[in-house]
């Protein structure tokens, strides 16, 4: 398998979820602005979308969308319970997690990233990620992870898109709670690799 990556985009969490289960893969990184891989090719005709991730299986399908591409991932190795089993009442709990953090989460980072937005764009911006992340520090309160004591997929999207916080000055540091998750994420040795990998932990 083949991961197209940019460092630090939402490209992490599948990098994370290969790591923790232990699968090979091969990585080509994509130039976002040109849309063009380490390789020299047009990215768009991996991915018409020209957006990260995508992942190239041996038969030559590429999937992309993370949410699917993470739950795809956990699904090659159950017995890593990366996921609740398929068609399980708790497996559309994990789906309603990776909903809301790639429609209510990532998607109010966006802003955050457009250098012609204006200050006010920009202040309304962070209004809107504070009400989610004050829903997910109450979600978080008293357990580990999303889905309570077991890792999932689902953290890895959200320690992705929570790692934005340094990026776009938002100080994780007001939800102690998420605060306290995204350390905790970020100390599994699959984490520090997939980090390291992207020269993201030094």
């Amino acid at each position: 398998m083949k991961l197209y990556f940019s460092p630090g985009a939402c490209s992490l969490s599948p990098r994370i979820v290969l790591r923790e289960a232990g699968l090979d893969f091969s990585t080509e990184q994509v130039d976002l602005r040109t849309k063009q891989t380490a390789g020299g090719a047009d990215y768009r005709l991996v991915n018409p979308k020209g957006v990260v991730p995508a992942l190239m299986l041996k038969d030559g399908a590429v999937l992309t969308e993370g949410p699917a591409i993470i739950q795809f991932l956990a699904d090659l190795v159950p017995e890593k319970n990366l996921a609740p089993v398929a068609g399980s009442f708790e497996r559309y709990r994990l789906a309603e997690w990776l909903n809301y953090i790639g429609t209510e989460v990532h998607k109010s980072f966006s802003p955050l990233f457009n250098r012609a937005a204006s200050q006010d764009t920009r202040e309304a911006a962070i209004a809107v990620l504070a009400t989610r992340f004050d829903f997910l520090a109450r979600s978080l309160e008293g357990r580990d992870y999303l889905m309570g004591e077991r890792f999932t997929v689902a953290d890895a999207y959200l320690f992705t898109v929570l790692g934005w916080c340094g990026f776009t000055n938002v100080d994780l540091a007001q939800w102690p709670v998420l605060h306290a998750f995204h350390a905790r994420v970020g100390m599994r040795p699959a984490v520090q690799q997939a980090l390291s990998d992207e020269g993201l932990n030094k």
